[in-house]
């Protein structure tokens, strides 16, 4: 790919800071730095230099500046970086500048990691691995989009994709040769057959696996539920150590669902705290149940609170677990058998975290999943529907068929990596990267 504009960025934070960095890309870098600051300095160093406004002369600031010829750079093209002192009115300037040269305009989310892309600098898994690393709350997030980063599911899906084209030429050889006496249909039918079921249970294998890489993204779904005054807003703000949610004993204080994302033991938990579960006629109220009954459906664990007085609260069921929590421990007397709490007085919690974390745990593995996202998820699915219908139609199915269900696995496997239809996948992925990156 050539690229005609010259992009640019603020690639680190606004305000007030020590230092400001400004990455550019693009075929104008190098008249761009000498026209800034004279002389090109040695390639893949930092250099001190004085600059200056093209137009006037006039000194916008002394800066150290990297020049990185292309292609071995991270988007493929020139490249620069302008490390200047971290004050507004220097940066100002010198975008004020760098807007006014020919052939250079503000880059947009993702604009250099597009390019990345588009260059063969990285492939489509390896930039959502960017995305991932700079969204990680937690340690957890951190080396599973790590992992992204360095390629583990794009050299993966790149094996999968070489063997399935293996697959499909020997079809192909099958049906283009077919009246050359080298070409053995039978045995050729056979191991071809057989190499796609073995690439089938292979990728069908990789997605058994319980969405791991997906929870591990969005985090692991607690759901506090149960019935009014159970304690619910209450063991919220103690396990999140604020006060994210209302207290009172008026039953039904709580009608929306209110959401706290926590770091425990570094694993991305999403505690959500929700309506009063009982019979009302008030229409609000009504409609905060409703919506309670359906995020315990689609939680990961639901904690169902039962108070010292009883009361409803039972889940109608949920997608995953459900612990049964006693709560209201410091008016009551202890027992040993079971979990039983208290959001005042902090008995008990340590417990209860201890039992949340081991659930976590196990619904997100070893955080080595290699699918993360649910693009990856769909087009690994269509690959297997494709394969598995190759490997049940057999010798009974026509080649041409056969031969058709082979490319659109591969396409599938190429809609992974982004080397086929990528143009909308880019659009909506880099809609979400921070300008600069």
């Amino acid at each position: 790919m050539t690229t005609q504009t010259t992009i640019f960025a603020p690639a680190s934070g606004f305000g007030r800071a020590a230092i400001s960095v400004i990455r550019i890309s693009g075929p104008a870098c190098a008249p761009l730095l000498a026209a800034l600051g004279g002389p090109l300095p040695p390639p893949r160093r930092l250099s001190l230099r004085r600059l200056r406004d093209p137009a006037d002369g006039t000194v916008l600031d002394q800066a150290l500046v990297a020049w990185m010829p292309g292609p071995g750079t991270v988007t493929g093209e020139d490249m620069a970086e302008l490390h200047l002192h971290g004050g507004l009115a220097v940066r100002a300037g010198i975008i004020r500048v760098l807007t006014a040269f020919p052939g250079c305009r503000a880059a947009g989310p993702g604009a250099f990691s597009r390019r990345a892309v588009l260059n063969g600098r990285l492939d489509l898994t390896e930039a959502e691995g960017i995305a991932d690393l700079i969204d990680a709350e937690t340690e957890a997030q951190r080396r599973q989009a790590l992992r992204q980063l360095e390629g583990a599911l794009g050299r993966q899906v790149a094996a999968w994709r070489a063997r399935a084209i293996d697959v499909l030429a020997a079809t192909e050889a099958a049906l283009d040769f077919s009246d050359e006496g080298d070409v053995d249909e039978a045995a050729l039918g056979s191991a071809l057959f057989q190499q796609a079921k073995d690439l089938r249970d292979e990728i069908a294998a990789a997605l058994a696996d319980g969405r791991r890489g997906e929870r591990l993204r969005e985090g692991f779904t607690v759901v506090i539920a149960g019935p009014p005054n159970a304690g619910k807003s209450t063991l919220l703000n103690a396990l999140s150590r604020r006060d994210a949610a209302i207290v009172s004993a008026v039953p039904g204080t709580t009608r929306d669902m209110i959401e706290v994302r926590c770091d425990l033991g570094g694993l991305p938990v999403l505690l959500v705290d929700t309506a009063g579960l009982r019979e009302t006629a008030d229409a609000v109220e009504a409609e905060g149940i409703a919506r309670t009954r359906a995020r315990m459906g689609s939680a990961d664990l639901v904690l169902r609170l039962t108070p010292p007085e009883g009361g409803e609260g039972a889940p109608s069921e949920p997608s995953g677990r459900v612990l049964s929590v006693r709560t209201k421990a410091d008016l009551v007397a202890q027992t040993s058998d079971g979990l039983s709490v208290s959001g005042l007085t902090g008995a008990g919690l340590d417990r209860l975290l201890e039992a949340i974390q081991a659930e976590a745990q196990a619904a997100f593995g070893q955080g080595d999943a290699l699918v993360t996202r649910e693009r990856h998820r769909e087009a690994l699915t269509r690959c297997v529907a494709h394969l598995d219908r190759v490997v049940r139609g057999e010798e009974q199915a026509l080649p041409e068929l056969v031969a058709e269900d082979l490319r659109l696995a591969v396409r599938a496997l190429g809609e992974v990596g982004g080397h086929v239809g990528v143009e909308e996948m880019l659009d909506r992925l880099f809609a979400g990267f921070c300008i600069g990156k």
